[in-house]
């Protein structure tokens, strides 16, 4: 995604204090968390009306999911979400929390719905602490599927059941008809500089 500008000829140089935020995700960790509120913060105070958040990854740590999806909740901006390419695991989760009329899909994207993965070692105790809290996150996640797409948690439980608990790969179309996305394309983040010089008579 790209943003362009329309410069009045009546303006012969600028110079903006703060330039769009557009945010890209590729990775989901602490590092990532942490500069994805940045940017929310920063959006706030360069005047756009909609922060754009690109999303093209693999996936990551649904700890850091998590603080992405309080940053949009957060934010007193709508979020739009974009798909470029892939939005897998916690990608497809960030991408259908943006604002309802402004989660976009590219024509040829993908994304991937599974569950949470536990990667469990050490004394019994301590793998079924760990398999408790990735089945408590899982919940969650498909939680937060439900209510951004008017499915029901049944609902994707029974399609994965249905593969076997393997991994969902869904094209744009079908990403449109479930409710993950609600446009299929790319949109432009458009700046508009102008000049208007009203004549305003004495009251």
């Amino acid at each position: 995604m790209h943003w362009t500008t329309d410069i009045s000829p009546l303006i012969k140089d600028i110079e903006m204090k703060h330039p769009p935020v557009i945010i890209r995700v590729n990775k989901f960790d602490e590092d990532s968390a942490a500069e994805f509120a940045q940017k929310v913060g920063i959006a706030h105070n360069t005047g756009q009306k909609i922060i754009p958040v690109v999303i093209d990854s693999y996936g990551g740590q649904v700890y850091s999911l998590m603080s992405m999806i309080a940053s949009i909740k957060n934010s007193e901006i709508p979020v739009a979400t974009i798909v470029e390419g892939k939005a897998m695991s916690c990608g497809v989760i960030l991408a259908s929390c943006g604002a309802k009329g402004h989660r976009y899909i590219t024509e040829d994207a993908t994304l991937m719905i599974h569950d949470v993965s536990s990667f469990s070692y050490g004394k019994n105790s301590e793998i079924q602490a760990s398999a408790d809290e990735t089945s408590r996150l899982n919940r969650k996640i498909y939680q937060i599927l439900a209510d951004n797409t008017g499915k029901s948690v049944s609902w994707y439980h029974k399609k994965i059941s249905k593969r076997g608990r393997a991994d969902w790969f869904i094209d744009p179309d079908r990403a449109l008809e479930i409710g993950i996305a609600d446009h299929v394309g790319l949109p432009k983040l458009h700046i508009d500089v102008k000049v208007d010089i009203n004549f305003v008579p004495p009251q």
